[in-house]
């Protein structure tokens, strides 16, 4: 992870600060979200009925494309302050699933950052248009205002 310094981190705002790689969204990573949350909708994890919607087969559910972020995150390169002792997930203020992500494609996710501000001393907070884009499709998964903050 790059280190910056705040003042540099504060001089991005407006800019794209990091574009993650390609990850994977197949059916097991699909089958073990459905596990884990309890959501079994066929259109998640019955492949056979699935082929029968407009989608011709499963997708990710819109909420594991989000809980991707954290990773996606990891391998955009984003700039970190030296000396940060944590970092945390605000939440977020805006948050639209725009195109299913059927499974066997490939996702990442572009960070834009709109806001930065420190909120106490040594606690900063970051906002972030996220856009995880779907590989070979014209409309991304989703788009969020993704908030976090680190802490020095």
């Amino acid at each position: 992870m790059p280190v910056a310094t705040i003042d540099e981190i504060k001089g991005r705002v407006g800019q794209v600060t990091g574009t993650s790689k390609w990850v994977t969204v197949d059916q097991a990573m699909i089958d073990k979200f459905a596990d884990a949350t309890g959501d079994h909708q066929f259109i998640h994890v019955d492949p056979e009925r699935a082929k029968a919607t407009p989608f011709g087969g499963t997708i990710a559910h819109g909420f594991l494309t989000l809980s991707l972020l954290p990773m996606l995150r990891g391998s955009a390169d984003l700039p970190y302050p030296l000396g940060i002792k944590m970092s945390v997930n605000y939440g977020s203020n805006k948050l639209r699933f725009l195109a299913p992500v059927r499974s066997g494609k490939r996702v990442r996710a572009r960070f834009k950052l709109l806001e930065f501000g420190e909120k106490r001393p040594g606690q900063f907070q970051l906002t972030h248009e996220v856009t995880v884009e779907i590989e070979g499709e014209d409309k991304p998964a989703l788009i969020a205002d993704w908030i976090g903050q680190f802490f020095l």
